[in-house]
């Protein structure tokens, strides 16, 4: 493809240089192979303009860049060719799909955003996809599937370039549905510019990524792009939660821009759940929907996989899927790693990892583990901690939830980056207060667990929470190999209680 085959339908301001036939697309200087075209965009922390020189030197065939001084300089080379455009990330993507042959378009783009539940939502999406014989790829935080191969996520919601090769992948191997997270970041930043979502749906907001965002209106605006045709056009179906506020504004921003609205929830929407019943080995509840009314049964447990169901089930049935085919499927759907995820090495007690790093996540857990414990008169046991270098105004908020709900509370780390562990914990405590809650304080993660374990009675529950399916844990020094499963794991083996199921 030549460069101005690759610009078609691009708002370019200046543009200079011969027109070379292009063998692929970076915005990584790293990346470039000779005859590439390199986009270099303005990020958040890092200018890709300054990588120009590096980029012609490893052979780019063309230069798109969002710089008028970059532009300046390079076209006085006659051998470069170079453009120019208003944003970077926008005249990324269209370039991308340009050159991949337009791969969203071959597909049926499934997009699932909120403050929490989006993994779970589309994992369940997929797997009902997936029991309707849909060959399917998934985009997400734990991981991305494409045409039942498992691959490494390295973001949630990846830079358009990457996420178009991944649909062009997924084409090729005939994937015929994509569903994916999409995160207010990759919102705000452009980076799901121009897919045309045929279902998007929204799970709820809470406070969350204010250190990006900078407020709650700015959080939500981000959000509602994805409904409100900032990325192109609007989604065929809104799927919106009507329990939380949001979503019934919303619904008047996607019923504005001519989306079908399917609305959820346990008392408001079309497609609700009435008479939910819970047990330790899942919930039964009565699904009332315009397609049908049914009984459900589900290996799912809580409040909040009964909102995710209901969202994932909505979505399957706005991509045609038959009422009967969702309601029997439901039943064999599996919970999602890191997500209410038991560990079970013989203890009397209840170990759950969870990747709840929100005060409203870590408050819905709670409740949930306290309705589980009621009867056996437990305690709940919550260790958590909190993200460094994230919105710090959220620490005290994580703290009271957690003091509001639980019985023993261990602070620790989560992911401390490169702030102080000690200082972070001291943002946390001023929550932990108020109610008065027996706490412990232990930086240490590992150290942390360990203590959460040795005081769990029989009967008790014990939450760890934040890192849910995680591998690593982020330290200032780096980066180091950290399971919160592998790790409680290994504790209550040494513990001994191995023996007593068996």
């Amino acid at each position: 493809m030549q460069f101005s085959q690759a610009l078609a339908g691009v708002d370019t301001t200046a543009r200079s240089g011969p027109d070379p036939e292009l063998t692929g697309v970076e915005y990584d200087s790293r990346r470039v192979t000779p005859g590439a075209l390199f986009v270099a965009m303005r990020g958040e922390t890092v200018d890709g303009n300054r990588y120009i020189g590096a980029a012609i030197e490893k052979g780019a065939g063309a230069i798109l860049t969002d710089s008028a001084e970059a532009m300046a300089t390079w076209s006085l080379r006659t051998d470069v060719a170079i453009a120019q455009v208003p944003h970077g990330r926008q005249a990324m993507a269209l370039v991308a799909a340009n050159f991949f042959g337009h791969p969203e378009r071959q597909l049926a783009v499934s997009g699932v955003t909120g403050t929490n539940g989006k993994t779970t939502t589309t994992f369940l999406l997929e797997s009902l996809l997936q029991h309707a014989q849909r060959k399917t790829a998934l985009v997400g935080t734990i991981e991305y599937h494409l045409a039942g191969q498992v691959l490494p996520s390295p973001h949630t919601t990846p830079e358009s370039r990457d996420l178009l090769a991944l649909f062009r992948q997924g084409v090729d191997a005939g994937v015929t549905e994509a569903v994916m997270e999409v995160s207010s970041h990759a919102l705000a930043q452009g980076r799901v510019y121009g897919i045309p979502y045929d279902v998007a749906i929204f799970t709820n907001l809470t406070r969350d990524h204010l250190d990006f965002h900078g407020s709650m209106q700015q959080y939500f605006a981000a959000k509602r792009m994805l409904f409100d045709a900032s990325l192109g056009q609007p989604p065929r179906v809104s799927v919106l939660n009507l329990e939380d506020p949001h979503g019934a504004e919303l619904a008047l921003t996607a019923r504005e821009h001519g989306s079908e609205i399917y609305s959820y929830g346990f008392n408001t929407g079309e497609f609700r759940a009435e008479d939910v019943q819970l047990s330790g080995g899942g919930m039964r509840f009565h699904w009332h929907t315009p397609f049908g009314h049914a009984p459900v049964t589900t290996r799912l447990i809580g409040r909040v996989n009964v909102y995710n169901l209901l969202a994932a089930s909505a979505g399957a049935l706005a991509r045609g899927l038959a009422f009967d085919q969702v309601v029997e499927s439901v039943a064999h759907l599996h919970s999602v790693p890191g997500r209410f995820q038991t560990i079970d090495e013989g203890q009397p007690f209840t170990v759950v990892v969870d990747y709840a790093h929100t005060d409203d996540a870590l408050r819905n857990l709670i409740a949930l583990a306290r309705d589980l414990v009621h009867k056996h008169k437990g305690r709940v046991i919550t260790l958590f901690g909190c993200g460094g270098d994230r919105d710090r105004t959220k620490r005290p908020l994580m703290g009271q939830a957690a003091a509001e709900g639980s019985d023993v509370v261990v602070l620790t780390s989560d992911n401390p980056r490169s702030e102080d562990p000690e200082a972070i914990l001291a943002d946390v405590l001023p929550g932990l207060t108020v109610p008065r809650t027996w706490y412990m304080l232990e930086p240490d993660r590992a150290r942390g667990i360990r203590m959460a374990l040795e005081i769990a009675q029989p009967g008790d529950i014990v939450l760890l929470a934040g890192k849910g399916h995680e591998k690593t844990q982020t330290l200032r020094h780096g980066t180091i190999p950290f399971d919160d499963v592998a790790v409680a794991a290994a504790v209550l083996r040494e513990m001994r209680f191995a023996g007593a199921s068996q």
